[in-house]
């Protein structure tokens, strides 16, 4: 009961920010939809919150522990042909229950007109994380530096990007950003923390990070490797409509109608995880009925609280954030609005996400207590303030996103060496707790709006924005890592000095 408590605040509080933002633009008059609309996105908000309490308390009760069993029987088996097809069935699988990447997919296929490409973009996403949980796991066992495979990687990634299609950039990145969800974060890092926990030695802090990273890497090669060989429709017609509701008998229609649809969508993506662990563990862990079935009803939890969330994001959230951009892009010289509003609305959603919480006690832990949980909270609010007002330079100047994304990779890729290693790691793994469920649900559709009502190419200027706010930790982090072997620098300065100081008045007294 208490867990349940727990997770239902971190819901109302991830939620509640676009809600209070929402209701001043409407109340302001900036949010031009019917009242019906608008009290379809309220349901959609208890639903949403409702949805996701159930889905994170599921993942705490049957995923993380799933990914732990995992993780701590991995090394202790000897054929390395059946540990790589292992590591990628459970990226592929993970990654195709992720409700972000279900979201981000939709909203490609409705801007493409072309709804076949939702299942094709899922299955290429999942696939590219499936081959780097491959390398993320290989390196951890063969004790390959972090470092080095990010540059590596990252160099790929680059190398690729100046041949692929322009129109799939964005997008790529957007991949990248939303398969660091709630169901791959817990799933993955439990896997790293299991894997470590069995090697031990010195390198435990060290390998159970960066697994997230590299595997948010994967995506990125695979969609722009998609790109390379089949390239971008260089015309299209965005279907991207805001669906809202005429009368207020028509809301519980709206909200049933849509449940069979996402009941079979969600159960076809939590089932192979199941079917996954029942042959993982009857082949290798073995583990009593008891924590079976109490796995079986975490999983349950997540199941119901995923088709709650699929259902109330697509009928209320992403409407309205439509429209909201819809709306402030039609401004015409005030459209620039739309640039304050997104970095207030990135401060805040940084602020209410208890992900970021969490991962401050982590860093004050790793620090020693150097570097405060308060620290963290600031640095990734501030950065995300930044990289989401810069997502919206994008749509209202239309500069294209590598002005943008390569000198922040350059960055980041930089402080790695000048940086305590586990700082780089955890920079890394980052990205998926800043760009949680609201970053697709809403902040998406709000720039694929305000991009339509602009005339831009949602392609080329909407698509980005999960990127730019997944990018944000890389620098945010390590900056403080770097803050850190600056004081810690200063303090055994001071300790030299100090030393030397009580050497020299013991000889003189001497």
């Amino acid at each position: 009961m208490h867990q349940l408590k727990v997770k239902l605040i971190e819901a109302v509080l991830s939620v509640m920010p676009i809600t209070i933002a929402v209701t001043l633009l409407y109340v302001c008059g900036l949010v031009n939809v019917n009242v019906p609309s608008f009290i379809l996105f309220l349901i959609s908000v208890v639903l949403v919150v409702f949805g996701l309490t159930l889905f994170q308390l599921g993942a705490q009760v049957a995923l993380t522990p799933i990914g732990e069993h995992v993780g701590s029987t991995m090394p202790k088996i000897n054929k390395w042909w059946l540990l790589i097809l292992l590591c990628f069935i459970l990226g592929v699988i993970g990654t195709v229950a992720e409700p972000d990447l279900q979201v981000l997919s939709a909203q490609v296929a409705d801007a493409l007109s072309n709804h076949d490409i939702k299942t094709y973009l899922v299955l290429v996403v999942a696939v590219g994380v499936g081959l780097f949980l491959v390398v993320a796991v290989l390196r951890t066992f063969l004790k390959i530096k972090l470092n080095i495979v990010l540059i590596v990687a990252y160099g790929i990634v680059m190398l690729l990007a100046i041949f692929t299609d322009q129109n799939f950039l964005p997008m790529a990145f957007d991949g990248g950003g939303v398969t660091t969800g709630p169901i791959t974060v817990p799933f993955l890092l439990a896997i790293g923390i299991g894997i470590a926990s069995v090697k031990g030695g010195n390198s435990k802090n060290d390998d159970s990070f960066g697994m997230v990273s590299l595997c948010s890497i994967g995506p990125i090669i695979a969609v722009l490797v998609l790109g390379l060989i089949y390239g971008a429709p260089s015309e299209y017609s965005p279907s991207i409509v805001a669906k809202g509701v005429e009368t207020i008998g028509d809301i519980p229609y709206a909200i049933v109608s849509v449940i069979p649809k996402y009941l079979l969508e969600v159960g076809i993506t939590i089932l192979p995880i199941a079917a996954f662990f029942l042959v993982f563990n009857f082949l290798f862990i073995k583990l009593p009925k008891r924590q079976i079935a109490r796995i079986g009803i975490g999983l349950a939890y997540t199941y119901v609280g995923l088709v709650i969330f699929m259902m109330a994001v697509n009928v209320g959230f992403m409407p309205i954030g439509i429209e909201t951009g819809v709306a402030i892009g039609s401004l015409g010289s005030l459209s620039w609005i739309l640039i304050p509003i997104g970095v207030v609305i990135g401060l805040v959603l940084v602020i209410a996400e208890p992900a970021v919480q969490v991962l401050g006690k982590q860093v004050e832990e790793v620090s020693g207590g150097t570097i405060k949980s308060r620290t963290i909270l600031i640095a990734l609010a501030v950065g995300n303030g930044i990289s989401v007002g810069l997502a919206m330079v994008r749509i209202v100047t239309g500069i294209p996103i590598w002005y943008i994304l390569v000198p922040f990779y350059v960055i980041a890729l930089a402080l790695m060496f000048v940086v305590p290693k586990v700082y780089t790691a955890i920079a890394f793994d980052s990205g998926g707790v800043v760009s949680g469920p609201m970053t697709t649900t809403f902040l998406l559709p709000l720039a694929l709006g305000a991009c339509m009502a602009m005339g831009g190419n949602v392609l080329t200027d909407a698509f980005g924005v999960v990127a730019f706010v997944a990018m944000t930790p890389l620098v945010a982090i390590q900056i403080v890592g770097l803050i850190v072997k600056i004081k810690q620098g200063a303090i055994k300065k001071r300790a030299s000095v100090l030393e030397t100081k009580t050497l020299e008045n013991e000889i003189i007294e001497f």
